[in-house]
């Protein structure tokens, strides 16, 4: 590996670090500096941040891979996303920004429900944090699997120590630097550190599509066009061979956005309520240039690995893959920094947030009531070594896949979490029987649905996206379980 990539890599990992050191001495001194970097971020930081901790490794390597088996087929669920991105800034972030600091000046999503419905705090604070912690260590580790992918392709038998394979030191790798900036400056860090992330990626993703049309062996968007047609025509189509219910399953991931608790976070942590449409804005730039140049990196890299022969039996490692062979070994480990930004991102935010619930919704609330600002950032930073860890394991299988993985814990969080935010903000009949019922309804949905296979085939067809049953069953349990209960005092606790 030429040492031009390894100085980029250092380099990035040594500003990630120091980025981590700053926050540090900025904003950790108490829990809401730790886990809510004081509830003052920049409308800049809190969109890239969003941006950066919701798209992960799935950016640069799930979804091109996507396209560069399926071709356009496979764009609705970038489609689908950018969409409920849009709503998602829309409806729940200034609402939930006011009403976070409304409500007891909540800190995490858990505490916000536990406080929006005072007379089931005690079993939303449990159930919510404990589906948090569950389907984030399954999350965080589709982003160890991604930094192990690109370890195992990309530096092949360079990394030996005591034995593990590249994939496993890729893992040890990833996880340990994101680690030490997260453990060391908390969520001011995060999300700092997801702002450069989110810059790296975004001009990664507008140069190598650049590159692989029109550098060398690329021949334009007509060579390209051709060499497609001549591999299968419908990998230019944005609906052969798509039936309804692959279109649906591909466009309802915009449905995951409402529930996604590293997301929504950001918007509890913006300055102020006047900067929520300044952060949608660049939020919503920053995703539409990203998702084409993935979208396109996917279609066009199939086009240009016909065209000189190339054999890419990982179809998810096509950005690894150009990366290597097309650019400068300086421009290389920029490229790969890009990728460890995006999955960096995202483990960091994840790993936040689940501390933050064991932390607050856990040992405060079972453990320590009495425990000060000091014990409680000091447990905090345990507990994100804990999932981290516990992630890992999971990670751990070499089969692995990106998008499986997260398509996974994004239908848990989106069925969970989503249907319960969107009608605690804006229904007021809510009430925490129909909240816990539309948590545990939501959850078990997706859960059931995975293990009985529905979602690779159902009914002799092609499978439904979980997300689909479980964001209706949520949706439906808790508008009737609030209709026919009545938990007192709530209503008037509300309309104040």
């Amino acid at each position: 590996m030429a040492i031009g990539v390894w100085i980029s890599l250092v380099g990035y990992f040594a500003l990630m670090i120091a980025i981590g050191v700053y926050a540090m001495r900025k904003s950790t001194s108490t829990s809401e500096d730790y886990m809510l970097g004081g509830r003052a971020l920049s409308p800049q930081v809190a969109a890239l941040s969003a941006g950066a901790s919701d798209m992960s490794g799935w950016l640069l390597l799930g979804l091109p891979g996507a396209m560069f088996v399926s071709g356009l087929g496979s764009a609705w669920i970038g489609i689908g996303l950018l969409v409920g991105a849009f709503f998602n800034w829309t409806l729940v972030a200034p609402r939930l920004r006011e009403q976070t600091v409304h409500y007891g000046n909540a800190i995490t999503i858990p505490e916000f429900l536990a406080n929006r419905f005072p007379t089931r705090a005690m079993s939303l604070r449990t159930v919510s944090a404990i589906v948090i912690v569950i389907f984030f260590a399954v999350y965080t580790a589709s982003g160890l699997v991604a930094g192990g992918k690109l370890f195992e392709s990309a530096f092949s038998g360079i990394i030996n120590v005591g034995g593990l394979s590249d994939y496993a030191m890729g893992i040890i790798i990833t996880l340990g630097v994101v680690l030490i900036y997260t453990v060391v400056g908390g969520f001011l860090a995060v999300s700092m550190t997801d702002f450069v992330q989110g810059c790296i990626m975004m001009l990664a993703l507008v140069i190598m599509p650049m590159v692989v049309l029109f550098g060398e062996g690329g021949g334009g968007f007509a060579q390209a066009s051709e060499t497609l047609n001549e591999v299968d025509p419908t990998l230019l189509s944005w609906t052969a061979g798509l039936t309804f219910v692959g279109w649906l399953s591909a466009v309802t991931w915009g449905l995951g956005y409402f529930g996604q608790p590293h997301i929504i976070v950001r918007f509890m942590a913006i300055r102020t309520l006047k900067d929520v449409p300044v952060a949608r804005n660049i939020g919503m730039s920053w995703m539409l240039i990203s998702l084409i140049g993935a979208i396109s990196l996917g279609i066009f890299g199939r086009a240009f690995a016909v065209r000189n022969g190339m054999d890419v039996q990982d179809p998810e490692t096509i950005f690894i893959i150009l990366a290597e062979l097309l650019f400068h070994p300086l421009i290389t480990g920029f490229l790969y920094a890009a990728l460890l930004a995006a999955i960096m991102s995202t483990i960091s935010s994840q790993l936040l947030v689940s501390s933050s619930s064991l932390t607050e919704d856990f040992y405060r609330l079972f453990l320590r009531k009495e425990a000060k600002d000091k014990e409680t950032v000091a447990i905090g930073r345990v507990c994100v070594v804990l999932v981290g860890l516990v992630a890992a394991v999971i990670a751990s299988d070499e089969n692995s896949q990106v998008l499986g993985l997260v398509s996974n814990a994004w239908a848990g969080f989106g069925a969970a979490f989503g249907p319960l935010i969107i009608l605690s903000l804006m229904w007021p009949r809510t009430n925490g029987a129909g909240a816990i019922a539309g948590m545990v309804v939501g959850a078990a949905t997706v859960m059931i649905w995975i293990t009985l296979g529905w979602n690779a085939e159902f009914m002799g067809g092609p499978g439904v996206y979980e997300i689909i049953p479980g964001f209706i069953a949520s949706f439906i349990a808790i508008i009737v379980v609030s209709s026919v209960t009545a938990d007192a005092g709530e209503y008037q606790h509300i309309s104040r």
